[in-house]
């Protein structure tokens, strides 16, 4: 171990979040021993959208059993898993969390509650200084870290249009309850209070309504959560997010394995099946007619009928997530929205409050007067209230518009007939890899972990943490110079907007990076081959590799790996020239 290597391990690591992504890269520097670890995090137990307190019974998650832990710790089967397909539930994942984190981290790093990160920046000496604030006694300090992980998740902040916030609503005098859906857990008693139940032989009564405002994957959660609590519940929407369903789980060798990336097209096609399924007419046919039959499946599983408003779908192939509702049940979001025990009026969005006190009014002129309104109206950047204009332009992780138009090269037959672009501009956030800004990316100081949008969370997120330690450590690694990690960057946001018209993700700086989803295992190819390690590791054959099951055992030997790199590497620098 070189005298540099040895200084870096003993400096201070501060990671910014202990969610998902934080508690990995916590685990993966400790493993790799650094010796001073911190975690802060604003909320009082580990586990970040998973925390106990922001989950609560009934809430499943898109993955099933198998898809969401870490390769140190299996995860226990789910009960009733032979009957869920395996389906996970979010207290499955917080429980996971929870024991992963006294198992590896506990007595290891440092963990700091119940703190808000006021502010981050870079003093004259190149440290870091992090502005924090206890939240239950408000008292303020300083700390200072040698290196930072930023793991606040691309998009965590609760995101409330001004016209819907409590504040215009106080203005129209409007009495109810107003929550985002990301208080949902901690309100849900208050809310079961608040509204009562109403059954179905009973005579409605006004106002005994939830307004939910929105229909992606927590709206959903959120209506059938209370539908299934006998609440009555409107849920108004534009357009909802695109989900898969079925009688039957699916196979493994389907969902679990290569077979969905290499039918989604990516920046680089770099197999043969690839090419031809996305660079050749008849592949690119092939290509969009198993995406138009996969985004009918759930559909035609809950006989949800032609011109209902939950056919009012992003399409499947051209978005950026996906809800999978698994096996088809009948206490699901869209067993009862077809079944009418949850309304929908769609399309329709929430556009304020009227002078009533009691009602507020859609955008396609009716009125709903409910008790609460649970506003799932998304996430914006975890970013812009931690560091100043001045900090984020310095370090590189402000948006921009390009002044040189990338030519795109991506004239996929497979990607033809595309929705109309949203976007009036290839905007930028130049996150190399969506894992250091490009600017920043000699110094080796920052790292972002947790705003790699994969479908396979976990994974990816372990595989980007052994990245990041080999970054801090100054490995031996593939990397650009400043310009070309700057070229780079552009070239995503530009094949971004291709790949995802139909969204605005363009408009958080957090979400613009590196957006995968379906091609989550070229993501993680490419951050093995950065590393100089082995990629595409579940074996097969050149006939059956796309169907084999990729594990979490695949990357249970990453640091080791990387070790043996680093000392091949200090082993030859220290042979002798004759």
């Amino acid at each position: 171990m070189s005298a540099s290597r040895a200084e870096i391990l003993r400096e201070r690591i501060g990671i910014i979040g202990a969610g998902v992504s934080g508690l990995i890269n916590a685990h993966v520097l400790l493993q790799d021993g650094f010796t001073d670890v911190t975690l802060i995090t604003r909320d009082k137990y580990v586990g970040g959208t998973w925390m106990r307190g922001r989950v609560y019974p009934g809430l499943y998650m898109n993955s099933v059993h198998g898809e969401f832990n870490f390769s140190a710790m299996e995860m226990p089967l789910p009960e009733n898993s032979a009957e869920s397909g395996g389906r996970l539930s979010g207290q499955d994942v917080c429980n996971y969390m929870e024991k992963f984190t006294e198992k590896y981290l506990a007595g290891k790093a440092k963990f700091i509650h119940e703190t808000e990160v006021l502010n981050i920046e870079r003093d004259e000496q190149g440290k870091w200084n992090v502005a924090v604030k206890d939240i239950p006694s408000g008292s303020e300090g300083v700390m200072t870290f040698s290196r930072i992980i930023l793991s606040t998740g691309g998009l965590s902040n609760a995101y409330i249009p001004a016209e819907l916030s409590r504040e215009a609503a106080g203005k129209a005098g409007f009495s109810g309850l107003i929550i985002h859906s990301s208080q949902f857990a901690s309100c849900l008693d208050e809310i079961l209070d608040v509204v009562k139940p109403t059954r179905s032989n009973e005579r409605e009564v006004e106002g005994d309504i939830v307004l939910v405002v929105g229909c992606g994957k927590s709206a959903q959660d959120v209506c059938a959560k209370l539908a299934n609590e006998g609440r009555k519940v409107i849920v108004a929407f534009e357009k909802t997010v695109p989900f898969v369903a079925g009688p039957k789980p699916t196979p493994d060798f389907i969902r679990k394995s290569r077979l969905l990336s290499a039918l989604s097209p990516h920046i680089t096609l770099s197999t043969r099946l690839e090419r031809f399924l996305h660079a050749t007419t008849i592949g690119g046919a092939i290509t969009q007619w198993f995406w138009s039959i996969m985004s009918t499946m759930g559909s035609k599983a809950y006989s949800i009928p032609e011109g209902s408003s939950l056919r009012r779908t992003y399409p499947l192939y051209w978005h950026y997530s996906s809800t999978d509702e698994g096996i088809v049940r009948n206490n699901s979001f869209h067993a009862l929205a077809t079944a009418g025990v949850v309304r929908t009026i769609a399309p329709a969005r929430m556009v304020g409050y009227a002078n009533d006190g009691k009602s507020v009014i859609l955008s396609n002129g009716e009125t709903v007067k409910p008790k609460v309104v649970v506003l799932a109206t998304g996430y914006q950047s975890s970013w812009t209230n931690i560091f100043t204009v001045t900090t984020a332009e310095e370090l590189g992780i402000s948006k921009y518009i390009p002044q040189a138009k990338v030519q795109a090269s991506w004239n996929y037959p497979s990607l033809k007939n595309a929705p109309a672009p949203q976007s009036d501009g290839a905007w930028v956030t130049p996150i190399y890899r969506g894992l250091v800004p490009a600017k920043n990316i000699a110094r080796r100081d920052f790292a972002i972990a947790g705003a790699l949008y994969a479908a396979n969370f976990t994974h990816t997120t372990e595989v980007a943490a052994h990245w990041i330690s080999s970054y801090f450590q100054g490995d031996d690694m593939r990397l650009p110079g400043v310009e070309d990690a700057l070229k780079d960057a552009e070239e995503h946001a530009a094949w971004t907007a291709v790949r995802f018209p139909d969204t605005k993700i363009w408009k958080n700086p957090s979400s613009t990076a590196n957006v995968h989803f379906f091609t989550w295992p070229q993501a993680v190819d490419q951050l093995l081959v950065d590393m100089h390690l082995p990629s595409m590791r579940s074996d097969g054959n050149w006939l059956n590799w796309v169907f084999k099951v990729v594990s979490p055992k695949e990357i249970a030997t990453l640091g080791e790996e990387r070790r043996a790199k680093r000392e091949a590497s200090s082993l030859k620098l220290e042979v002798p020239t004759s």
